[in-house]
């Protein structure tokens, strides 16, 4: 089922007002239908008003694109099941990027994981927005070492200036389709982020939380070991969306550079 949602960005009060008017004229009215319809967010992060639609399988927010396909699931365990998901950009904010995850990609455990690279990378543009962006798709238990992590190995210090081998800026794009050292982890486009299930099957949470773990694995060509396991819980609920439970792999030092990072979209 396809749905239509006009997010409204302004810096006056005027502009939301537009936005509705935009809304009513194109749907006539205002109604919220379980699961979709349409509604109008304010934000003060841009003066105008962005079209997004939503599938099951895909997202058009503006100009940005994100697709999901894959059978990894926490309801069973399925050696075989794989996952795969692309974006044109990077979420430009936080509000773009609290929508695709909860209304694509965080209800699904590969969609939540491949949100993963997204985040750091907007922890290299702004450490304040990235660090809501972490926090959001993150079990809390799994925030501090995440952001202790990048906060060493994105700023340079006088015992790791930037031309230190330890800073890697471009740890985002090492689980990025077509990323290597040597193209100088220039992705192929759009950004594809491909998983697989792990060996290791769901396990439930029994003393520190509620929940059934999902193990799967990011397929990145930034390591010797191409398969980075990354821990997905899916909280209990009918509506829960699934975090990012452990993902160590994914901030692991990555092969050096070749050359400059062009950095993403």
């Amino acid at each position: 089922m396809k749905k239509s949602i006009y997010i409204g960005a302004m810096v006056v009060g005027m502009m939301a007002a537009a936005c509705q008017q935009q809304q009513k004229t194109s749907t006539g009215s205002f109604a919220h239908a379980e699961g979709g319809g349409q509604e109008v967010v304010s934000s003060e992060e841009s003066a105008e008003c962005i079209t997004v639609e939503v599938t099951d399988t895909s997202m058009q927010y503006g100009s940005h694109r994100y697709t999901m396909t894959g059978n990894l699931t926490a309801e069973r365990y399925d050696r075989e099941a794989k996952g795969c998901v692309t974006f044109t950009h990077v979420p430009a904010n936080y509000g773009e990027f609290a929508k695709v995850y909860e209304r694509l990609l965080g209800k699904t455990p590969h969609g939540t994981a491949a949100m993963m690279p997204m985040a750091m990378a907007l922890y290299g543009r702004d450490r304040d927005l990235g660090e809501r962006c972490i926090r959001l798709i993150n079990y809390d238990s799994n925030v501090t070492s995440v952001l202790s992590q990048l906060r060493q190995k994105f700023t340079p210090s006088k015992h790791a200036p930037a031309n230190d081998t330890y800073i890697q800026p471009y740890l985002p794009a090492a689980v990025l389709k077509g990323a290597t050292p040597e193209n100088g982890y220039t992705p192929t486009e759009p950004y594809t982020v491909e998983m697989t299930a792990s060996i290791n099957q769901h396990s439930d949470l029994k003393i520190s939380g509620k929940g059934r773990v999902v193990y799967l694995y990011v397929l990145g060509d930034g390591w010797d070991t191409k398969k980075r396991q990354v821990e997905v819980l899916l909280p209990p609920g009918d509506d829960a969306l699934h975090k990012v439970f452990n993902c160590p792999s994914l901030y692991t030092q990555c092969k050096t550079i070749e050359g400059e990072w062009p950095g993403l979209k």
